[in-house]
């Protein structure tokens, strides 16, 4: 008998009894799963059989004719091994405590029976939805008794996205939407906007140039970032002044998270156990995108997070949330690892080791989900125009929610000013129903997701994640997931578009340094010193034993965005020289130069020189 559990997704358990005989007689029927059986299935002898008892059970991937597939192979193996002359399907939901919807389990049990048929096997199959007693004898050798659970072969991202088709449109910044007939022939020339232009043409249609980006080059000699040839390939190591760019964004995703959008913070683990049915089923709609990695006795298998979601939905399961408290933000920097396929791994551009400052809605409903999809949406439109990074908008969505959403994204789109790419799907293929995503554009003309907001109607129900309404009734939360972007594809984002001018130039709050001093000797080194120290800025001081000229070449190679070449002029004017990444230079004192640093600053946070302040005490890195 099989319980009616709302479950969705399945797996086999087996039992394998080779038999003398195996007899059984219908008793009564379970009300409401019980099928209607012809007068011979009523009671049934059958000799030399082997009997396979079938439980069908909830699992954690969804893939029904791979299950039934392996099932009939294992069916056929043992069927062979033990040299049976024919076979009982017997339901035995006692197998498992985990029982799949009656309704899946019998057409499973069916659509077996039928291909074994197809093999011209002699095959029976007790009925289905019956209280039934049954008596066997069991021949006793050693393979007489024998079981096996049978899981789903997860799907490919090849086979997922074979399976689904896509429209596409452009919703153009005065709300008119624009169907692409044919996205292969549509005139790219039309769409004035050069990043969504570039992206199509990059992401869409794959005209992406070949080569290696040259933030790959620049991250090198910059000694910012490089490739750790003893780790897995994608895993970086980050020198000094590339930790301090790193610790920048960080300092900025953060101050978005906790004191713009007041989330609240939380850490957990990087590692979980891959039995955990939801984290698996999870883990697995990545299809093939996860580290799986075994404890040394071998006796477990975990697998490393690819976000924050794991530890943060098991949190979430446990705690005891109240409508009054939604919409909550939480908010967590989660070290995260995606297996990228080697061919793909690209500089900085997609990596397998990551750094993702995650952002987690948990809302009451579809309503107040998209209210916070759109507030996020608009907050991280804000923050990427500021940073100057050369951008295109794009939004995807499964058909459904994008006929019910539609003329709430083309508000979206209106209130941005840009136009947009919009892909809609015929089923979804995640968690989201709908995700936007802002997406870089690079020197080369290729692309790179930033930021994203999606709305998640899946994954609460998948961890149990529920609320108290008003009325005191449990429902099942809506989650938006959201980030500003890796703090990995940042830093791509942003040499790249340094590299897109005549002269490159990182901004000057993200630039790990910022104003240089050049003491034209030795006697003007403390004076440097004094005054980088007195300066609220990344400021060092190159006091090293080569000529002015050098060390001005130098600091031009490292894109220092102010130099001060400092002599007996200036201490004796108080008139300092600074010379800007464009060329020219502007006369100031050392109070304007302050003023002028605090203005390039603005809001964002501010991490010191964690470097020797003379260079002279550095190591090289690189070269």
């Amino acid at each position: 008998m099989y319980a009616n559990a709302s479950f969705g997704v399945i797996s086999l358990r087996l039992l394998f009894i080779h038999t003398d005989y195996i007899e059984f007689e219908t008793k009564e029927p379970v009300k409401g799963i019980a099928e209607e059986i012809s007068d011979e299935l009523k009671h049934l002898k059958v000799p030399e059989a082997l009997a396979v008892f079938v439980s069908v059970e909830e699992d954690d991937v969804s893939n029904k004719e791979s299950i039934i597939e392996d099932a009939v192979k294992n069916i056929l193996e043992i069927f062979e091994k033990v040299n049976a002359e024919r076979i009982v399907l017997y339901p035995y939901v006692h197998l498992t405590n985990r029982p799949s919807p009656s309704k899946d389990a019998k057409s499973i049990l069916i659509e077996i029976f039928e291909k074994l048929k197809e093999k011209g096997l002699e095959v029976y199959r007790a009925p289905f939805g019956w209280y039934k007693a049954f008596e066997l004898r069991c021949k006793g050798h050693p393979l007489s008794e024998l079981s096996r659970t049978i899981t789903p072969r997860p799907k490919t991202r090849e086979e997922v996205v074979a399976e689904i088709t896509s429209e596409y449109y452009i919703i153009h910044p005065n709300g008119i939407v624009e169907k692409i007939e044919d996205l292969e022939k549509m005139d790219l020339s039309a769409i004035n906007d050069h990043a969504l232009r570039s992206y199509i043409e990059s992401e869409e249609l794959g005209k992406v140039k070949k080569g290696t980006p040259p933030s790959v080059d620049a991250m090198r000699r910059l000694e910012l970032v490089d490739y750790e040839p003893a780790s897995d390939p994608g895993n970086m190591r980050i020198y000094p002044k590339g930790a301090i760019l790193f610790n920048v964004l960080v300092s900025w995703a953060k101050k978005i998270a906790l004191e713009d959008l007041k989330a609240m913070e939380i850490i957990t683990p990087l590692i979980y156990d891959w039995n955990e049915p939801d984290i698996r089923e999870q883990a697995e709609s990545f299809h093939e995108r996860h580290y799986i990695v075994k404890t040394p006795d071998e006796k477990k298998k975990l697998v490393l997070r690819f976000a924050a979601d794991f530890g943060l939905f098991k949190m979430m399961k446990d705690a005891t949330l109240s409508y009054k408290n939604l919409p909550i933000r939480i908010f967590e920097f989660a070290r995260s690892f995606r297996y990228e396929k080697s061919g793909e791994i690209s500089g900085l551009k997609r990596v397998r080791s990551f750094h993702m400052p995650d952002l987690h809605s948990f809302c009451a409903d579809v309503e107040q989900g998209w209210e916070e999809f759109a507030t996020l949406f608009s907050h991280y439109k804000r923050l990427t125009d500021a940073t100057g990074i050369e951008y295109a908008i794009v939004f995807r969505a499964a058909k459904e929610w994008w006929n019910r959403l539609k003329d709430k994204v083309i508000e979206l789109v209106k209130e941005s000013g840009k136009p947009a790419f919009i892909e809609v799907l015929s089923k979804m293929k995640h968690y989201w129903a709908i995700k936007s995503e802002f997406q870089a554009i690079d020197s080369m003309g290729g692309n790179v997701q930033l930021a994203t907001v999606q709305l998640d109607v899946i994954d609460a129900a998948r961890y149990g994640i529920y609320y108290t309404d008003a009325n005191g009734q449990r429902k099942g939360c809506i989650i938006v997931h959201s980030s500003i972007g890796s703090i990995e594809r940042w830093i791509y984002a942003v040499l790249e578009e340094a590299l897109k001018k005549e002269k490159p130039e990182i901004p000057f709050w993200l630039s790990p340094i910022q104003v240089r001093f050049i003491p034209v000797n030795d006697s003007y080194v403390k004076d440097c010193i004094r005054l980088a120290s007195s300066l609220r800025a990344r400021a060092d001081v190159d006091d090293r034993d080569i000529s002015v000229a050098r060390k001005i070449r130098d600091a031009e190679r490292e894109w220092v965005n102010m130099i001060i070449v400092y002599g007996e002029k200036e201490k004796l004017t108080g008139v300092l020289p600074v010379r800007f990444r464009d060329g020219h230079i502007e006369h100031m004192s050392f109070e304007d130069l302050k003023k002028r640093v605090e203005e390039l600053m603005g809001e964002y946070p501010f991490v010191p020189l964690y470097l020797p302040m003379r260079i002279s005490l550095r190591p090289k890195f690189v070269g």
